[in-house]
């Protein structure tokens, strides 16, 4: 994770929105096929692959604003649910809401990732939790797929317990596995099926009768992980050979030597950590240093991690979690391409791979976490077509 390849002075040539070759800039430009290209100078910059930002909630109703103020006058996730907040305040809104202005909503968070140099984005439904509302989330993904971002989506039926199940929360998961899940697959609506599995959600073994059941029907399985409690989903992740399990708050040592030790990626969500004021990361220095493979994402959402930029999650990822800006920089971006399994095409910059890339108004990329809390993204580039520069600031005029 601390080998960038990096190519001082290189350069990329780039045709039909693929990359054909990536070397020395007095190689590349000396190629017969870069005889007539068109020339983008990053000179003084860097130039790095898009980030791939693997686990969001992209689509929801509104801002939970009210759970905001209950935090900061010291209310407990518990309490800021019992008056009515967190998860379930976003099913509300999220079912009241049109699907236009879900759409209109999320095209505006899609876009301002694009500004801050994410060029693919997993994002999950999980806010409807009932047939109509779980359908119109994953409509939404549908509708904002390469428009401009790559947006991979996941089925999170199992996200909060519907206050209409909380007296039969099996009854809830039968029908998802027997009835939502088997429709939502077979028209090819989500590539991964996540729970949250952990205390106040779903049990580890309501979670794993959900996550055998999507393995089944031929989903990639997620699992929310150890987030507020230590609750075995990681070693079922494991088990049930997820791609990746996440947030990892409260894994233990055992965890961390069966992750590495096996094929599922660690993704680490320092934003959720850092908004809800809690002061417990997750490990990432014990896991790279056991070998396990760690990505990161922003977790994106209205409740604990309203934040789509990358670029302070690596702030706090080697501020917080004491990862090398090389570590979080491979995180972010190639294993976050595994973490959403989508490295074919995503993640670094390769002949034969699309061109997702950004430019920064930096000369070292140590730079990128050190200003934390920046948008340094000067260029974002998706499929070889520039879809965001920055622009000037205007002069003010005289009086």
């Amino acid at each position: 994770m601390r080998d960038l390849g990096i190519i001082p002075d290189g350069a990329l040539l780039i045709h039909n929105g693929t990359i054909l070759d990536v070397g020395p800039g007095h190689r590349i430009e000396n190629l017969s096929a870069a005889r007539d290209a068109r020339e983008i100078n990053a000179a003084g910059r860097v130039v790095m692959p898009g980030f791939v930002d693997s686990h969001t909630h992209l689509v929801f109703g509104a801002s939970r604003l009210d759970d905001f103020e209950m935090r900061i006058a010291g209310a407990t996730r518990e309490e800021i649910a019992a008056e009515g907040g967190g998860i379930q305040s976003s099913v509300r809104t999220l079912r009241a809401t049109p699907a236009k202005r879900l759409e209109r909503r999320a095209r505006s968070v899609v876009s301002n990732m694009a500004r801050h140099g994410t060029t693919t984005v997993e994002a999950k439904s999980g806010y409807g939790l009932d047939e109509k509302g779980e359908w119109k989330m994953l409509r939404v993904l549908d509708s904002l797929q390469r428009k401009p971002l790559d947006v991979i989506p996941t089925f999170l039926g199992a996200h909060a317990i519907p206050l209409e199940y909380r007296d039969n929360v099996d009854d809830y998961i039968a029908w998802m596995c027997s009835g939502l899940m088997p429709r939502i697959r077979r028209r090819g609506m989500a590539v991964f099926a996540d729970v949250f599995c952990d205390r106040g959600a779903y049990s580890l073994g309501q979670s794993r009768r959900y996550l055998e059941e999507a393995r089944m029907l031929g989903f990639l399985l997620k699992v929310h992980a150890e987030q507020f409690s230590h609750s075995g989903a990681t070693r079922l992740g494991i088990e049930l050979e997820a791609v990746s399990v996440d947030h990892l708050d409260h894994v233990d040592s055992e965890d961390i030597r069966l992750l590495a030790r096996s094929a599922t990626m660690a993704s680490l969500l320092p934003g959720s950590v850092f908004h809800l004021g809690l002061e417990r990361y997750a490990p990432a220095r014990m896991l790279i240093d056991e070998g396990a493979a760690v990505a990161l994402a922003t977790g994106f959402n209205p409740g604990t991690s309203p934040s789509y930029n990358m670029q302070m999650v690596l702030s706090l990822a080697c501020a917080q979690m004491r990862m090398t800006p090389a570590e979080a920089v491979s995180a972010a971006t190639i294993n976050g391409a595994y973490a959403a399994r989508c490295a074919d095409r995503a993640g670094s910059l390769e002949p034969g791979k699309p061109a997702d890339l950004i430019m920064l108004d930096l000369a070292d990329y140590r730079e990128l976490p050190y200003y934390f809390g920046v948008n340094h993204v000067h260029m974002t580039m998706k499929r070889g077509v520039i879809i965001y520069q920055e622009g000037s600031v205007a002069s003010c005029p005289e009086p």
